[in-house]
């Protein structure tokens, strides 16, 4: 089976789900609570859709009250259909902007092959959802959850607050615990990334003090308002070292040289050494991609 159940705390569970993929293990999760209500928080890809179902059946899920989905990249979101197939009375919540998307994926299965090549074809492709399951965040209504708009990571991202957690998909990027309590910590700020919005958004998070961080790449940490203010903090960093390079080389493709300066600027990325081989290797490619929305932001810019 792709997915592993880990109890986090009496009424908190991380499932992980791992495609076929190498370097992917510990990468991508889903979210149970159950308590007074019910919910998860994303679905992982189709090509692990099984594996969550079988974790649920495990663990004696018959009803969830809510399905939240951070936003509807596939590592998040590509299983909803087959999800939704098992929980047919269950809302599934989401941006307004994604909606569409997931009542007829097509356009979004496509761009995604061309960004992400045969990383989309390990994730599985996405499946149609029914409108009338979908409800708008922004109009979504809960005592125990309140739904956050944190665009950045992308245009259609929602982070969603309880009175003991706070589940940030990507928001505050990628994070993951070394030896030692120490962190490996990264943007996700694909293509195209507005600096300011994901300013904006990080200071909505921290706006709500939360105790507990759940991240969507990867676990929890129970010092959440360190690592918001610790990841804002980053990106400003890398908004500064990315515009320095850029002003230093004449390159047409500044890539490896921002990498390489960042890897001497920043504490957080320089335990990039630290992960494993196969991990590192994951990790070159995401990174990548986040020196390309803050490579065009700055161009963009001026």
């Amino acid at each position: 089976m792709n997915a592993r159940v880990d109890r986090v705390s009496d009424d908190l569970s991380l499932i992980t789900l791992t495609p076929p993929r190498k370097g992917f293990t510990n990468f991508i999760s889903a979210w149970l609570y159950r308590a007074e209500i019910s919910f998860l928080v994303d679905v992982g890809p189709s090509a692990t859709a099984r594996g969550l179902l079988e974790s649920l059946q495990n663990l004696d899920v018959t009803h969830l009250d809510y399905i939240l989905l951070t936003h509807i990249h596939l590592d998040h979101a590509g299983a909803i259909a087959e999800i939704a197939t098992q929980f047919p009375q269950t809302p599934i919540v989401c941006h307004e902007a994604a909606i569409p998307h997931l009542v007829d994926p097509s356009r979004l299965w496509e761009g995604t092959r061309k960004v992400l090549g045969s990383m989309a074809d390990a994730y599985g492709p996405i499946r149609p959802v029914a409108a009338d399951r979908l409800v708008d965040a922004a109009q979504f209504s809960s005592n125990e959850i309140g739904p956050i708009i944190t665009p950045g990571h992308a245009a259609h991202h929602v982070s969603y607050n309880t009175d003991r957690y706070l589940f940030a998909g990507e928001t505050a990027g990628v994070c993951y615990s070394l030896d030692r309590n120490k962190v490996y910590m990264r943007p996700a700020t694909p293509p195209r990334f507005f600096l300011e919005t994901a300013i904006n958004s990080l200071d909505l998070l921290l706006e709500c003090n939360p105790t507990n961080l759940c991240y969507g790449h990867y676990g929890i940490r129970k010092n959440a308002m360190q690592m918001l203010q610790t990841h804002r903090e980053q990106i400003l960093l890398w908004a500064d070292t990315i515009r320095e390079v850029i002003a230093d080389t004449a390159s047409p493709d500044p890539i490896d040289a921002c990498i390489q300066r960042l890897l001497d600027v920043d504490p957080l990325m320089a335990r990039l050494h630290d992960l494993q081989d196969e991990v590192q290797e994951r990790e070159k490619y995401f990174l990548q991609n986040s020196l390309r929305g803050f490579i065009g932001y700055l161009e963009r810019e001026g």
